[in-house]
């Protein structure tokens, strides 16, 4: 007799993920999650356990109005996991217990933080768990200063938690409508609160073995792997290069009538930032202009880096991109960059990665444009928001019908798995074909 055919490492990652999901879902489901006490449908209960397990913020009403303390602390536990991902918090608490731990999960362990091998992945785990508590719980104290005084001691520290939690993974939930805003509009101006959550965001948006580089070279960049290079480098370029067409761009839009020079600064910084997957936002994104929404989506698409709590197509993936058009202009073979090569197979892979994130974006947003009858460019910004977990939002995702949400539940969750690793997932095992085929070359371009 044959034995049961295991589940792949990838195909273990994208059941977790499922299976939290679904978790979720049903938790909200219950009537003491609902501020009302009406229970929520499924779809709406899947909607947003997808949004927060993935890490991603699209909602579908307010977070403080529709759900209870204990829907909140659902949605708060869901970031967290998905923040940190579900088989690396099994690993590190049977590390924790000193458990016996297979290879074989260590393989799924490799596949979920992109390693190049099994070498202290256990270990790391434990490097990883505690840095995300560490930096979110510097995040909430820090943030408490003001949000004590804006909200008294005990909610003040609550907010402070979940607005770091939130920041840090990357996620966008908020739960400003307490205190009369919309997300983090009340603090538009507040410089403090705009660097605090910006930090979040980026560190959480890093990736682990760029914190794990960072702390063994001492933060001296000609020591740094070339991931790291290429991670620091585009990240910044990302951050103030999109801060000043930002605010190029917003800087006469409706958004911005009554703001001074300074504020509008503030507020592009932070938009530049948080358009990179957080999907917090201090201002009505419906009034900042076509221009300006057209390259938040294309910061949507970018994303963070590699092993992080971000989505997108990730800041590596760009930057192989560029690298390998300007071998090309160039009129070379090998795509190089910081004194070293880059391998075909890598540049491959970015490349279906991008055509993979934009072709399901813009198809999706087409469907949605077609069925709801609305405006593309809207349709566009939810359906990258979703595959990107973004998380921003022009405010269509709660008119939506749920056909219309049944597809961004499903952009949202091949956005944090990977789609590559749910292709992979659904794909047999690789065979290598003993023939290979003539060439013959076609004219391009």
């Amino acid at each position: 007799m044959d034995r049961k055919k295991r589940l792949s490492p990838v195909q273990i990652i994208t059941l977790s993920f499922a299976a939290v999901t679904l978790c979720g879902a049903f938790l909200l489901m219950l009537p003491i999650s609902s501020r009302s006490g009406v229970p929520a449908t499924f779809i709406d209960a899947l909607f947003t356990s997808t949004s927060a397990s993935c890490v991603t913020g699209l909602v579908i009403g307010d977070t403080y109005t529709l759900w209870s303390p204990f829907g909140q602390a659902v949605i708060i536990s869901l970031i967290q996991i998905g923040g940190i991902g579900i088989i690396t918090l099994v690993m590190y608490f049977l590390s924790m217990l000193h458990a016996k731990i297979g290879m074989r999960n260590v393989f799924v362990l490799q596949e979920i933080m992109g390693a190049n091998s099994t070498a202290g992945l256990v270990k790391m785990t434990r490097f990883i768990a505690a840095g995300i508590l560490l930096q979110e719980l510097c995040g909430a104290l820090l943030l408490m200063p003001v949000f004590i005084p804006d909200f008294g001691v005990l909610r003040g520290i609550l907010y402070s938690l979940f607005h770091s939690v939130s920041a840090f993974c990357n996620a966008g939930f908020d739960l400003m409508t307490y205190n009369g805003g919309s997300s983090l509009s009340a603090y538009s101006g507040n410089l403090y609160v705009n660097l605090v959550i910006c930090a979040l965001i980026v560190f959480g948006g890093l990736g682990f073995f760029v914190w794990l580089d960072l702390i063994k070279c001492r933060f001296r960049f000609s020591k740094f792997a070339l991931h790291t290079k290429i991670v620091v480098v585009t990240t910044l370029a990302l951050v103030f290069g999109g801060a000043l067409l930002f605010f190029i761009l917003f800087y006469n839009s409706e958004a911005a009538e009554g703001m001074s020079v300074y504020e509008k600064a503030v507020v592009s910084f932070f938009q530049s930032v948080t358009a990179r997957t957080a999907g917090f936002y201090t201002v009505d994104l419906t009034k900042i202009g076509g221009a300006a929404q057209m390259l938040m989506i294309v910061l949507m698409l970018i994303g963070g880096s590699s092993a992080s709590t971000a989505g997108g197509i990730k800041t590596t993936t760009l930057a192989v991109i560029i690298l390998f058009v300007r071998s090309i202009f160039r009129g070379k073979d090998d795509v190089e960059c910081f004194g070293r090569r880059i391998d075909k197979s890598v540049i491959r892979t970015a490349i279906a990665i991008f055509v993979l994130y934009l072709g399901l974006a813009l198809g999706a947003g087409i469907a949605i444009s077609a069925i709801e009858n609305a405006d593309i460019v809207a349709c566009m910004f939810e359906t990258f928001s979703a595959m990107a977990t973004v998380g921003l939002s022009l405010s269509l995702t709660p008119t939506l019908a749920p056909i219309s949400k049944s597809i961004i539940i499903v952009l949202m969750f091949l956005g944090r798995v990977g789609g590559i690793t749910v292709l992979l997932s659904l794909m047999g095992k690789k065979s290598d074909s003993a023939y290979r085929y003539p060439t013959e070359n076609i004219t391009v371009g």
